[in-house]
């Protein structure tokens, strides 16, 4: 076995005992908790747009861990597991409240930037329309998205913790990026003409 694949099995491992603890030990529950919550909190923001809902999310989410711990049949990894109950619960509280729908992240890196102006007002522009773009998709596909290039997760990964088949993920995620496709190539075009000056 390679060394990324011995360090992902002692990960899986290690995750593993560790949602075995949780049965009455607030200790271990506290420590999983605390490891999951910045994940969670990104993901499921991505999701419902208002740090107040997250919160209350995420504690759902992490109430469920708690009592349902003894459930869980290592059919996949722990984090799969945890983040498709948060995807649900966040799904629920979309749905419980509609103003949610229309809310998105508005997070933008802060990075030093050492480019001159006009380039930087371009390269921002270029990256909120990529934002919009990614915001106007449906909340299907926007959180395959986000689960596929924010989070590294794979297609079965992603299946699992949105609850259907790996082919509708496939066929989601080949709508996104036909949706964004537009988008990209301007935002692509745009650098090109920037680097030519």
């Amino acid at each position: 076995m390679t060394r990324l694949a011995d360090s992902v099995e002692a990960e899986l491992d290690q995750d593993l005992a560790r949602l075995r603890a949780l049965r009455g030990d607030r200790g271990a529950f506290e420590a999983l908790y605390r490891d999951f919550y910045p994940r969670l909190f990104e993901f499921v923001l991505r999701i419902l747009g208002h740090p107040e809902d997250v919160e209350e999310t995420i504690n759902d989410t992490m109430l469920v861990v708690w009592k349902k711990a003894h459930e869980f049949r290592g059919e996949s990894k722990v984090s799969t597991w945890i983040f498709g109950i948060a995807y649900k619960k966040a799904l629920k509280r979309l749905k419980s409240n509609r103003r949610l729908a229309e809310r998105e992240l508005n997070i933008e890196a802060e990075q030093e930037d050492r480019r001159d102006p006009a380039e930087t007002v371009s390269h921002r522009a270029a990256i909120e329309r990529i934002r919009a773009a990614v915001a106007r998709l449906p909340l299907a596909q926007r959180s395959i998205v986000h689960l596929a290039f924010f989070y590294g997760y794979t297609y079965p990964e992603i299946a699992a913790i949105v609850g259907c088949p790996v082919n509708t993920v496939k066929t989601r995620m080949f709508y996104a990026r036909e949706r964004l496709r537009p988008v990209l190539d301007l935002a692509t075009d745009s650098e090109t003409a920037d680097e030519r000056r």
